[in-house]
């Protein structure tokens, strides 16, 4: 269902982290391909599908399946979290026209968050490579709130520290099916921005190629 961008400046705008704003979903990627081979598997495209986006219960649930490891969702996490953030540190980039994107909406002063289902060590790590660490009003993880994406609770505390209505005039771009339903059911206009191929959006209230489509850039366009 495609909704009517409003005429005027966002009240706010709230980004997704991993595979949206950066190119952190190879960084998983080769951390979680890592994974499986310590424990004998390939990791494949449909894992990674199914994974992108997810909670770490969730994903730690898929992962004693996939993993024959029942009971150790906790422990696997915990492995992949320590993978992934010795991968981050081989250098990540922010994806096509986020620097211009973040500096466009900073320079006319709509607040800006992020939120993200990734650990905060992880994603305050990943926004330092990319010089990115001070640009945001607000930082959330979903592993400090009630619960992760897809439910609101993110956002909805996003929108609170922004101290903005979450509503249809607060902009989300997510690239996970996970993501586009948290923002949904917080109320929020949805972006996608698919960044893994085979994953479907059809959530979203537009769909852009990338971040420099025109559905995004308008955002920093109206006067």
């Amino acid at each position: 269902m495609m909704r009517a961008m409003s005429p005027q400046r966002p009240d706010a705008v709230v980004f997704d982290n991993d595979g949206l704003l950066l190119d952190t979903e190879s960084v998983w990627t080769r951390a979680e391909a890592d994974l499986f081979e310590r424990y004998g598997a390939e990791f494949t495209p449909r894992h990674k599908r199914e994974m992108i986006g997810t909670s770490a219960d969730f994903a730690g649930g898929l992962l004693e399946g996939w993993l024959d490891q029942p009971g150790r969702r906790g422990e696997l996490m915990a492995e992949l979290d320590g993978l992934v953030v010795a991968e981050l540190e081989h250098g990540v980039e922010a994806m096509v026209g986020a620097r211009d994107l973040l500096r466009q909406l900073k320079e006319q002063g709509t607040p800006i968050g992020l939120v993200s289902n990734s650990p905060m060590p992880f994603v305050r790590r990943s926004l330092e490579i990319v010089g990115f660490e001070e640009i945001f009003d607000v930082l959330i993880s979903g592993h400090d709130v009630a619960a992760p994406k897809p439910a609101p609770d993110p956002y909805l505390e996003a929108c609170r520290r922004l101290g903005v209505e979450a509503g249809p005039d607060v902009v989300a771009l997510e690239d996970s099916p996970t993501g586009v339903a948290a923002a949904r059911a917080a109320g929020l206009t949805v972006i996608g921005v698919p960044s893994v191929d085979g994953i479907e959006l059809a959530e979203a209230h537009h769909i852009a190629a990338s971040l420099l489509d025109e559905v995004v850039t308008g955002l920093t366009l109206i006067p």
